[in-house]
């Protein structure tokens, strides 16, 4: 049976995982950074899959694809970000290596969404 919702794309599930993930740990970052690196990796974070569900609904495979290219380019400005926040101090090693498996993750699933769409 055919996907009906973005809700049912795996990539998009574990694009939004992601997103709660950077939430939480963005709240712990100083407060000078809200309209910095909180706010930045926030948006990333949030472009994931707000990309994914809008390329579902395009009419075109090419259409759909430029979306999901987008999503891709916002998980690897937000893998820096993250690194940048480990090399910072705002997160610790563990927190960098769990959020980072999880945008790898998110990374292969949306190539492989992406692929099997053409």
């Amino acid at each position: 049976m055919a996907i009906q919702s973005f809700r049912e794309i795996i990539a998009w599930q574990k694009a939004h995982e992601l997103t709660l993930l950077v939430y939480k740990l963005t709240e712990k970052y100083p407060s000078k950074e809200t309209f910095g690196l909180v706010s930045q990796s926030r948006r990333c974070a949030v472009s994931i899959p707000s990309n994914i569900a809008e390329g579902f609904k395009r009419q075109t495979t090419k259409d759909s694809i430029h979306f999901y290219n987008i999503a891709e380019g916002s998980l690897e400005e937000l893998k820096y970000q993250l690194l940048l926040a480990k090399d910072l101090g705002y997160i610790n090693t563990q927190q960098h290596m769990t959020s980072f498996a999880l945008a790898e993750e998110v990374g292969k699933l949306v190539n492989g969404w992406k692929k099997s769409q053409n």
